[in-house]
C-alpha cells in the first residue's frame, strides 16, 4: 500500500511564505511525475505546478516567479515553495503523483492524490 500525505499549510500573512511538502510512503515503488494543484472555495481544482522525474518543471501563471516545485527523490518527497504570497493564493492545495508499484511479479503505474493541507492568505 503506497500513501502520499501534504503538510505545511497553515495561515500566513500577505507576503508571507510557506513550504508545502508531499511524502509518498508505502512498500517498493517508484515516484514519477508529481505536481501541486489547488481548489478555492466555489472554484474548480486548478494546476499549480509540476515536476516530472527528471527534475523538469512547468508552473502556472500565477505561480511564476513566485513557487518553486522541487523533489528528492532519496525521500520520496516533492516540495513547493511559496513565497510572496496573496490573497488569492487561498486555498486547499493537493499533491498529485503518478507511483508505480513494484512486485516481483508485477508493475503498475498510479496516479495518487493526497488529502490536501489548506493555506490561508489574509490581507
Amino acid at each position: 500500500q503506497v500513501q502520499i500525505v501534504e503538510s505545511g499549510g497553515g495561515l500566513v500573512q500577505s507576503g508571507g511564505s510557506l513550504r508545502l511538502s508531499c511524502a509518498a510512503s508505502g512498500k517498493t515503488f517508484s515516484l514519477g511525475a508529481s505536481g501541486w494543484y489547488r481548489q478555492a472555495p466555489g472554484k474548480e481544482r486548478e494546476l499549480v505546478a509540476t515536476i516530472t522525474s527528471g527534475g523538469s518543471t512547468n508552473y502556472s501563471d500565477s505561480a511564476k516567479g513566485r513557487f518553486t516545485i522541487s523533489r528528492d527523490n532519496a525521500k520520496n518527497t516533492v516540495y513547493l515553495q511559496m513565497n510572496s504570497l496573496k490573497p488569492e493564493d487561498t486555498a486547499v492545495y493537493y499533491c498529485n503523483a503518478e507511483i508505480t508499484i513494484i512486485r516481483s511479479n508485477f508493475k503498475g503505474t498510479y496516479n495518487y492524490w493526497g488529502q490536501g493541507t489548506q493555506v490561508t492568505v489574509s490581507s
